[in-house]
């Protein structure tokens, strides 16, 4: 059993004002009192098929970004680190990791699962009331910047943000993002948008939900572009960035075989309108794959 004092001492609280201002619920109590009882993953599980459990603690969503070459020598800001379900790539891929989490209980279960880490520490609170005093070689922001509009005020809280991520970076630094794309082929198909819950809301343009939005490529790639990134390497994780089991890119798009299964729902049922896989192979002999994919998988360079 990992005691308090081994986590905690990963935890940087003077930023925390005291109070979770989101979370999934009191499954994450029971998240917390698993990764403490240090039970393998795999039985964990086996044994309960709760979509929150699974979501933070699977290992396939390390198949995001497993497979690239991080600098070890580097250091990195992770921004919005959630339950740690990323974390454990970048701790074993750099030499030093900062996370930032708003979530003292999230934060605390990140502590714990990583607690033998040396290189890791989290700061709980707000990012808009933090300062580092160092710059970083990359900072992820991974199912982040679709909730920027809810934590950052202004006319374009989405651009400032961006903004406000790439001044943490140094001058050759690399900002990572992985965001679900408004016109993935899955909301056409029949999934609910992942954050609202309702059919066709991101296609339809967020209509009654100006706190969250995601964006298509050319939206994104124009933010990008606006504020200094010069360079933009694309990615196509499939089915999307959340469970990935495969990521693509524009020299190596998927095949036929890669789209023989529609978008999983995980955490609910779904409509499904059309055959989704005969409609993305036609998408991909028409060039139009990176339109509708599901996710983006992005890495902005200075």
């Amino acid at each position: 059993m990992v005691s308090e004092e081994q986590y905690l001492k990963r935890l940087d609280l003077t930023q925390y004002e005291g109070q979770d201002i989101y979370s999934d619920g009191d499954v994450e109590d029971d998240l917390l009192q698993l990764v403490r009882s240090e039970k393998p993953v795999e039985k964990i599980l086996a044994c309960d098929d709760r979509w929150a459990i699974f979501y933070h603690l699977t290992p396939m969503r390390r198949n995001l970004l497993e497979w690239y070459p991080f600098d070890r020598n580097s250091s990195l800001l992770e921004i919005g680190s959630g339950c740690g379900g990323m974390t454990g790539v970048f701790l074993d891929k750099v030499k030093m990791v900062q996370c930032v989490e708003l979530s003292k209980r999230r934060a605390s279960i990140a502590a714990c699962r990583y607690h033998t880490y040396e290189n890791l520490n989290i700061k709980v609170g707000n990012l808009n009331d933090m300062e580092f005093p160092e710059r970083f070689e990359y900072v992820t922001l991974i199912g982040v910047l679709e909730y920027a509009g809810k934590f950052t005020k202004g006319e374009n809280p989405y651009v400032d943000f961006l903004k406000q991520c790439k001044s943490y970076l140094k001058e050759s630094g690399t900002l990572v993002i992985a965001i679900e794309n408004r016109y993935g082929l899955k909301y056409w198909s029949g999934a609910v948008e992942d954050h609202t819950g309702r059919l066709f809301d991101g296609i339809e343009g967020y209509k009654d939900n100006p706190g969250v939005r995601t964006f298509g490529k050319a939206e994104l790639e124009k933010m990008l572009h606006g504020i200094g990134f010069d360079r933009l390497e694309w990615y196509y994780p499939l089915p999307d960035y959340k469970i990935p089991e495969a990521v693509f890119s524009d020299q190596y798009l998927p095949t036929p075989a890669d789209l023989a299964s529609i978008s999983p729902s995980y955490s609910s049922e779904r409509f499904s309108f059309f055959d989704e896989s005969a409609v993305a192979q036609g998408l991909l002999e028409n060039d139009c794959f990176d339109f509708f994919a599901n996710s983006f998988l992005v890495f902005c360079h200075l």
